[in-house]
Order: structure tokens, then sequence, then C-alpha cells
């Protein structure tokens, strides 16, 4: 479940999801989990690779010092509308609710002191 690169998480229809901890235990017990920045940003935001997904936690999110977890998704189960807005495509955006079925692994999120990500890992 632990694909580094974009390249080998899209070959084995894997994405990622970075998630705060307690974001996940409020809203992902249900049948579909919508993130806290779904209203603003339109889509749940995933990423192709855990290389690609630490640079992105790291440019964006270093000051939140929540704990995070990284949710590993089998991009054939999502049931919303999945597609890359990127040229790369290491970025794949999910366009609705993710269905929690699609969810088939979590991946913990290692920080230095001063909340940079520092590396996932599986438990």
């Amino acid at each position: 479940m632990e694909h580094r690169t974009a390249d080998e998480s899209r070959a084995a229809k894997i994405a990622y999801h970075l998630v705060p901890i307690p974001v996940w235990e409020e809203r992902g017990d249900g049948e579909s989990y919508l993130p806290e920045a779904f209203e603003q940003d339109g889509f749940i935001h995933t990423t192709n690779g855990l290389d690609p997904l630490i640079e992105v936690a790291n440019m964006f999110y270093t000051g939140d010092d929540r704990p995070y977890m990284v949710l590993v998704l089998d991009t054939t189960k999502i049931t919303s509308e999945l597609r890359y807005d990127d040229e790369g495509q290491v970025y794949p955006h999910i366009y609705g609710p993710l269905n929690t079925d699609a969810v088939i692994g979590t991946l913990v999120v290692d920080r230095a002191d001063a909340g940079a990500f520092t590396g996932i890992r599986a438990e």
C-alpha cells in the first residue's frame, strides 16, 4: 500500500488523502466523508505517491499542529468523479463525497517537533 512515486501509485490505482486525525474521527465513520476544506475548494485533494504528499504537506500544513494520518484510497471504488486537473497527473481531485468503502487502509504520519512532515509509513 506504500507507493512512493506518482507513477507507482497511479499504476496501482491508489491515491492518498492527508487528513487531521480528529477530522477523520469526527467525519469518517459514515458511508461518505467530506474534508474541512470541501466547501471552499469544491473537491477533495488526493495525491498519487507518498513522496509528493509529503512535499504538499510541508508546503501547506506545517503550521497545523494537529496529528495527521493518511487514507489509502482504491481509486476504482470511488463513486464520485475523480479527475486530474494537473498536467503531471499527480494530484487527482474527487468532485463529491468520498465513499468510505474506498478507504482500504491508513498510514501513520511522522513529524518533526517544528511541524515538518518527515515520513509516512504503515502502522
